[in-house]
């Protein structure tokens, strides 16, 4: 098949990329590669896949030098003429849309660029899809959502009518703009409400690359809530497992809303923070300074999936345990990352 990802520069879409050219998928990926974060660690990514940062210009395809069945274009979701003409030319079997600006506590400081890349761009991406016939849309939903929600664990039926930030406001719009054009045009879509996911090349504005920073140079994690919040941390193979099985399981009219569905993709085994950052600490052979700070606003003490509807369509199990997937995490960091931004590697190669 032929398949868009967008975000193919982020975390998930750089992972989903190799996952897809393993499988012997054609992969076009986009991605405006903003500076939200160092994007010296999206340049990397690239270059993993093949595609040097000395080659990318706006809006021109760029072939990975070690993936044959790889094009990489810098694209911006929001430019709709662009990705338009990208549309027309490639004719997608099917889109994996993960773009989006991500990041709760900085959507009360820009709420703009929230409306542009996750509003304006997921309209975008709709209409292209619908006018170009796309037989399944898959895209990035969010455990933010639930909002205020005190029920645990978090099911795809429970209210999600009170989100408490800005970014779960705009990706709640996008399971609603989904659903229209499912019903309208009968665009098969699938929203997949992604809990914490973590692994290699994370971000690093995320828990575990900013716990990791902490410990290895010394300098205190900030712990907010005192510690007194659980997240549903998933490995990021299990996570593109997920997703992949999810593409391939296409809604149809037979669906309790016709064409359209949401999933919760998580681990299903909340984990207190102390824990993690337990863990972090054995791994690494170091012990954390720890800072502790209130509950911030827009987040949430309590993330837990409740995965029976994804496993019951697609037989998901994840079955990482914690421990070995903080290792896999903490050999990269160290062998990797360490290298990307100490030792002058792999960025612009």
């Amino acid at each position: 098949m032929k398949i868009l990802v967008t975000g193919a520069a982020g975390f998930i879409g750089f992972h989903l990329v190799n996952a897809l050219l393993k499988r012997g998928d054609h992969v076009i990926g986009i991605d405006n590669i903003n500076d939200y974060y160092e994007v010296g660690l999206k340049y990397g990514r690239l270059a993993a896949c093949g595609v040097g940062r000395d080659k990318l210009s706006d809006n021109v395809p760029v072939q990975s030098r070690t993936q044959p069945a790889y094009t990489f274009q810098k694209t911006d979701i929001t430019d709709l003429a662009n990705l338009t003409a990208l549309f027309q030319t490639q004719g997608f079997d099917q889109v994996f849309h993960l773009a989006a600006q991500p990041g709760v506590r900085y959507s009360m400081q820009n709420p703009h660029a929230y409306v542009q890349s996750n509003v304006v761009g997921f309209v975008n991406m709709l209409e292209c899809c619908r006018h170009h016939q796309i037989k399944h849309l898959v895209y990035a939903s969010s455990s933010s959502v639930y909002g205020t929600n005190a029920k645990v664990p978090f099911h795809e039926d429970d209210r999600v009518d009170h989100p408490v930030s800005l970014y779960a406001a705009t990706k709640r719009s996008n399971e609603l703009l989904a659903h229209t054009y499912s019903h309208l045009y009968q665009l098969p879509t699938t929203g997949l409400r992604f809990f914490t996911v973590y692994g290699p090349w994370g971000r690093p504005d995320m828990a575990p690359m900013l716990f990791a920073d902490a410990i290895c140079s010394g300098k205190p994690i900030k712990v907010f809530n005192d510690g007194e919040m659980y997240r549903d941390f998933t490995y990021i193979d299990d996570i593109i497992e997920g997703v992949i099985r999810a593409g391939s399981h296409i809604p149809t009219a037979t669906e309790a809303v016709s064409y359209y569905r949401i999933f919760n993709i998580g681990n299903s085994q909340p984990i207190h923070l102390m824990e993690f950052i337990r863990i972090m600490e054995a791994t690494f052979g170091l012990t954390a300074k720890l800072d502790m700070y209130p509950m911030q606003p827009g987040d949430l003490k309590t993330t837990y999936a409740d995965t029976e509807a994804l496993s019951a369509v697609t037989h998901y199990h994840p079955d990482t345990p914690l421990a070995a997937g903080v290792e896999h995490f903490v050999a990269w960091y160290r062998d990797t990352y360490r290298r990307l931004f100490f030792e002058g590697g792999l960025v612009g190669e």
